[in-house]
C-alpha cells in the first residue's frame, strides 16, 4: 500500500477558524493513525486578501493544538518549497504543458495573457468520496477555469491539484463546500494522467443563535476561532479534544476525553459522520472542567497566574485548588474571586438566612463573640483558623451553619463562594478579615 500523506492548506488570509481547525486535526489524526505523513502547505495566491502575520498565526495555533506538522515551510521535507507563491515556476511548466496537449488554451485580458482549462462539454465527471459515495456532475455545468492569471499567479483550483500531486498527497480532506470545484481537479488529474487521490469532505459546523436556529458558525454565535476560545481561557487541550468530536465519535465506544495519542489510536475514518456537527458552548464548557479538574493545583495556578498573581505563593496554590473545580474557563475567574480584592456594597438583607434562623440582628450577636476570638489568633493558618471555628461552635452552642452565614456575608457580601468562611480568612490575611468582620459589625449594629 503506497504511504498515507494528507495535508492542510490554509490560506493566511485571516485566522484559525473551528472549521480549519477541524480540517487539520482530522487530517493529522489520519496521517498519524496509519503512521503517515502530515504536511503544512500555504496557500497564498490569493495577494489580495494576504494578511502579513497570518502564516505565524497558524504555525503557533497548529503547535498549540498539538497538531504537529512532518513537513511544511519551517519543518523541512522532500517536496519544498511549501508555500504556494515560491512555486510560480512549476505551475507555469504545468500549465504550459495543458496548452500542449489542448486542455487549456490562452487568453488575451486586459492585463495580460491569462490560462483557461478547456472542459469537454458532452458527458458527466464522477468521482467518490468516502462520505457521500459516488459524486457525479453533468461537464456542461463546468465553465472553463482560470488555472494560471495574467499576473503569473495560479487560481486554488490549480495550483492545489499540482502541488497534491507532487507532493504526494493520498487523501484529501476538507469541507463539503469543494464539492463542487472537486469535478474540475477530477478533470485536471486526468488531463495529466496522474492518479486521484481518496476525496473526504467534511460537512459543516454549526452554530445555535439564541432563538435556537441552527446556521454556518460564525461570530454571531460567539467565539469561533481557535485563538478566541484560547483568550476566553479555554485550555488548548480540551478545545482540541472538544474540535475533535464534532463530527467524528470513535467506534463502540463512549468516551469523550482524549489525550492526543489516545484520539490518534482511536481515530478512523468510518467515524465520521456525513452530517453537520452543532459547536456546543455548553459541552466545551463541561469538557474544559473536567480539564480542569485533572490538573494538579500548581498547574492551574500557573495557567491562572495573569488572574491570581495579587497573591503570593502558598495563598495561589491554595485559592487555585478552589477553582480548578469550579470553573469551565479561566475568564470565570475575575468574576468568582472579584470579592476578594474588593468587598461588594453592604446589603443587611444578605444576612437573613431562613435556614438557619439567621436575621441581620442575630448576626451582629453571632459577629461579636467570633471577632474578639478571631483577634488572638497569632498563626493565621487554615489549620488554626479551623480549629478556632470549630472552638467557636462549641462554646456557642450554636449550630455550624448558623454561625457561618453571617460569617461568610461579612467577609464577601455574597450568599456563594469558592471556598468557605476559613478558606475566605486565609486568603483575605487577618488584618483584611479582621476589618470586613469589624465593618459588618458596625453597620448591622448601627454603630
Amino acid at each position: 500500500m503506497n504511504r498515507i500523506r494528507t495535508r492542510f492548506a490554509p490560506s493566511p488570509t485571516g485566522y484559525m477558524h473551528i472549521g480549519n481547525l477541524r480540517t487539520a486535526l482530522y487530517a493529522y489524526l489520519f496521517a498519524k493513525s496509519q503512521g503517515g505523513d502530515f504536511i503544512l502547505r500555504i496557500e497564498d495566491t490569493d495577494r489580495a486578501r494576504y494578511v502579513a502575520d497570518a502564516v505565524d498565526f497558524i504555525e503557533r495555533t497548529l503547535a498549540a493544538a498539538k497538531i504537529i506538522p512532518d513537513e511544511g515551510p519551517h519543518h523541512g521535507g522532500n517536496f519544498a518549497p511549501y508555500v504556494q507563491s515560491e512555486r510560480m515556476d512549476i505551475y507555469k511548466r504545468y500549465a504550459e504543458q495543458l496548452v500542449a496537449d489542448g486542455h487549456a488554451y490562452y487568453e488575451e485580458t486586459d492585463q495580460g495573457v491569462a490560462i483557461r482549462q478547456r472542459m469537454p462539454r458532452e458527458g458527466e465527471t464522477t468521482f467518490f468520496d468516502v462520505l457521500h459515495g459516488n459524486i457525479t456532475i453533468s461537464n456542461s455545468e463546468l465553465e472553463d477555469q482560470i488555472l494560471l492569471k495574467s499576473d503569473g499567479m495560479p487560481t486554488y483550483n490549480f495550483a492545489n491539484v499540482v502541488d497534491d500531486h507532487l507532493m504526494e498527497v493520498s487523501h484529501i480532506i476538507r469541507g463539503t463546500e469543494f464539492i463542487t470545484s472537486t469535478p474540475k481537479h477530477v478533470l485536471l488529474y486526468e488531463f495529466f494522467g496522474w492518479e486521484l487521490p481518496t476525496f473526504i469532505h467534511l460537512a459543516p459546523v454549526m452554530g445555535k443563535a439564541d432563538d435556537g436556529s441552527i446556521s454556518k458558525l460564525s461570530k454571531r454565535h460567539g467565539a469561533t476561532s481557535f485563538n478566541d476560545l484560547i483568550e476566553a481561557g479555554y485550555l488548548p487541550e480540551a478545545i482540541t479534544n472538544y474540535v475533535a468530536l464534532l463530527g467524528w465519535s470513535p467506534k463502540n465506544s463512549c468516551q469523550e476525553i482524549f489525550s492526543m495519542d489516545e484520539l490518534i489510536a482511536a481515530f478512523s475514518l468510518d467515524g465520521l459522520s456525513k452530517s453537520p456537527a452543532v459547536f456546543d458552548y455548553a459541552k466545551l464548557d463541561w469538557m474544559s472542567g473536567e480539564y480542569f479538574k485533572a490538573m494538579d493545583d500548581e498547574a492551574f495556578a500557573a495557567a491562572a497566574d495573569r488572574y491570581i498573581s495579587d497573591f503570593d505563593e502558598p495563598r495561589k496554590i491554595f485559592l487555585a485548588s478552589l477553582l480548578k473545580t469550579r470553573v469551565a474557563k479561566l475568564s470565570d475567574i475575575p468574576q468568582m474571586i472579584a470579592f476578594l480584592k474588593t468587598l461588594p456594597p453592604f446589603d443587611a438583607e444578605l444576612f437573613t438566612n431562613k435556614r438557619n434562623k439567621v436575621t441581620p440582628e442575630k448576626s451582629a450577636e453571632i459577629l461579636e463573640p467570633a471577632i474578639k476570638t478571631l483577634q488572638t489568633v497569632t498563626d493565621w493558618t487554615l489549620d488554626t483558623l479551623n480549629n478556632t471555628i470549630g472552638k467557636l461552635v462549641d462554646e456557642s452552642g450554636l449550630k455550624i451553619g448558623t454561625l457561618m452565614w453571617p460569617l461568610r456575608i461579612a467577609l464577601s457580601m455574597q450568599k456563594v463562594t469558592p471556598g468557605g468562611v476559613t478558606e475566605i480568612m486565609y486568603l483575605l490575611g487577618k488584618e483584611t478579615s479582621l476589618a470586613r468582620l469589624n465593618g459588618a459589625l458596625e453597620k448591622l449594629s448601627g454603630r
